[in-house]
């Protein structure tokens, strides 16, 4: 609810439109698994957070029958006994956001791992509940407001510098308008008042439910795109800024190792990554490598503006649900200071595993597969926290958060509900194929599945190249020509083929081996920018051009396919960045040149 006038605004560390901490305590009366029942919390309403039990387990009301509160318990609930309290606090599942987000490593409620592993233990201490943001580092505030200034929720009131890649923009909270009585520059820790509006203070830090998106002043249109570094993403299937995208895989396709490569060479300011459910493992990989990867923009750590949110599959399956929730608020806090924002979901499928698990331990109808009946309405709600939006506030700033959501379904089967629910949200649809992926062929995305909802070939025609979007729709007609021929050569043989055919085919190869595939191990092709893909492409048109001509000109097709210099090819993904189109032009020339002399 917004406040005008001269009102008194929310603590620093509130909840926009939380109401008031009850202090009832009720009483375990069953327990199953993760879901627990307790009876006299007379004041607690759906999704309010209960402690559970006598080790103060953190849990979260879901339904509510009589006097009875059901409650999913974010915790192992191992030793919980009947009998046990449960003390009701009042208020919602909330992140805690500020300063300190950024290189922090997070659980799926948000509960720093760096803090609580500083024990030396190997594991989380039941009930532990560590500060979710340092209360002791200080900040350098720099005010954009002065005494006397009017201010609006969403207006920026001053920043302080996170690292040397991003400027963390301090904003009007949520239900505060006013004039600004004090200003506090200079050090302060995230509890400190650095501003005062109406004689009130406000600090640095802020609260806000994780089910609840955060207000914009508008919506945009997605004319943008977000630069991923992969060829067949970028060229054949681009996403846009505040779009979304699903990668569905079976076992071994790729799935972490693609949106690694996302969360590291992306155009996003910021990276929200969310380990949901996977393996211990791969997070690890990700916790080892993005500390050592250097930012390409100023050359500080990558980590610097990347939140991990880690909630890997040995740890209680409730806190997943949670751990999708904590990385959208926090992407979009960081949206509306006006970021782009990349949130990357590893998985979606574990998170639906969640929902179900749950569900039966709630003696729900089942639907498709066991999931609950409410699973598309869940997937809905958090796709559609996508977006790129007008911020609130002053000065006029636009962000964006766009997520990219791993599928993992059982067996590579794409008709399972989590993938078909996520088909009918998202704009890009990245199916990877388990038979590429036995032919070492990555990223495996299958292009004759995949498709792109987003029409961006005017932003790249305008700012990479006029002869983007023909070139785009030449190369995957040509790759669509060359898998209908491929099953004619798997039955008959290449020679079975028209001369024109086998060009057909040799253009197929090329685009699929020298441009398709990609490299996540190599410095030089894990990333490449778009300069370097359109130069590719069009190395690759005038090949086959320079191949019809030779063919027309009565050259035996053999000798044309065989040509030594199509092999040369195969080294453009070495091209340095720095003189690509020199490059591309003296390859171009000398496949004419000795296609005519053949």
């Amino acid at each position: 609810m917004t406040m005008t006038g001269p009102t008194r605004p929310a603590q620093p560390g509130s909840v926009a439109g939380s109401r008031r901490v009850t202090t009832d305590t009720g009483c375990v009366v069953r327990i199953s698994g993760p879901v627990v029942s307790a009876i006299d919390l007379p004041h607690t309403r759906l999704f309010d957070v209960v402690r559970v039990g006598v080790d103060q387990l953190l849990g979260e009301v879901i339904k509510i029958e009589g006097d009875v509160a059901v409650m999913q318990v974010f915790e192992d609930t191992t030793g919980l006994q009947v009998g046990e309290p449960v003390l009701a606090t009042g208020e919602p599942l909330y992140a805690e956001l500020g300063p300190g987000l950024l290189g922090s490593i997070l659980d799926g409620t948000q509960r720093p791992l760096q803090s609580l592993s500083a024990d030396g233990d190997l594991y989380i201490a039941r009930g532990a509940d560590p500060p979710r943001l340092d209360r002791d580092v200080r900040w350098d505030f720099r005010p954009a407001v002065e005494v006397g200034d009017r201010v609006e929720p969403g207006g920026l009131l001053g920043s302080v510098p996170e690292g040397l890649a991003i400027d963390h923009r301090i904003l009007v909270p949520t239900g505060i308008t006013g004039v600004v009585t004090a200003v506090r520059p200079g050090p302060a820790t995230i509890l400190d008042p650095v501003v005062d509006i109406d004689g009130h203070p406000v600090a640095m830090t802020r609260r806000w439910p994780l089910r609840q998106a955060r207000p914009v002043a508008n919506r945009l249109p997605l004319t943008v795109p977000l630069i991923t570094g992969q060829r067949i993403l970028d060229l054949l299937f681009p996403v846009a800024r505040g779009g979304s995208a699903i990668i569905p895989g079976g076992f071994g396709t790729g799935k972490t190792v693609l949106e690694q490569a996302l969360a590291k060479f992306s155009t996003a300011d910021i990276v929200v990554y969310v380990g949901c459910g996977e393996r211990g493992n791969e997070l690890t990989e990700v916790l080892e490598e993005f500390p050592e990867l250097a930012d390409p923009r100023t050359g500080a750590p990558l980590m610097e503006r990347t939140v991990l949110i880690a909630n890997t599959s040995n740890m209680p399956v409730a806190a997943r649900e949670a751990s999708i929730y904590s990385g959208i608020t926090i992407a979009e806090y960081y949206r509306d200071q006006g970021y782009d924002v990349a949130m990357m979901a590893d998985s979606t499928s574990r998170w639906g595993e969640a929902l179900r698990e749950v569900s039966s331990r709630l003696e729900e109808m089942p639907a498709e597969d066991g999931y609950p009946a409410y699973l598309a309405t869940r997937l809905a709600g958090f796709y559609e926290r996508a977006g790129a939006v007008q911020c609130l506030g002053t000065p006029e700033r636009t962000g964006s958060v766009t997520i990219v959501g791993a599928v993992s379904p059982a067996g590579g089967d794409f008709s399972e509900p989590i993938t078909q629910n996520s088909l009918r949200l998202a704009g890009c649809f990245w199916a990877l194929d388990t038979a590429l992926s036995r032919q070492r062929h990555f990223p495996a995305v299958n292009w004759l599945r995949s498709f792109s909802q987003y029409g961006l070939d005017e932003w790249f025609d305008r700012e990479i190249g006029s002869d983007w979007s023909p070139l785009r729709r030449w190369a995957a007609a040509s790759l669509q020509d060359e898998g209908a021929l491929q099953e004619v050569v798997s039955l008959l043989g290449v020679e079975a083929l028209a001369a024109e055919q086998r060009i057909t085919l040799r253009i197929g190869q090329a685009l699929r081996e020298d441009l398709l595939q990609q490299s996540s191990f190599d410095d030089l092709d894990a990333s490449c920018p778009p300069q370097r893909l359109l130069a590719m492409v069009r190395v690759i048109h005038e090949a086959g051009a320079a191949m019809s001509s030779a063919l027309q000109r009565g050259v035996d097709i053999t000798a044309i396919t065989a040509a030594g210099v199509l092999a040369e090819l195969g080294r453009m993904r070495r091209w340095p960045a720095d003189n690509v189109d020199d490059a591309a032009t003296r390859l171009s020339r000398r496949i004419a040149e000795e296609m005519s002399s053949l």
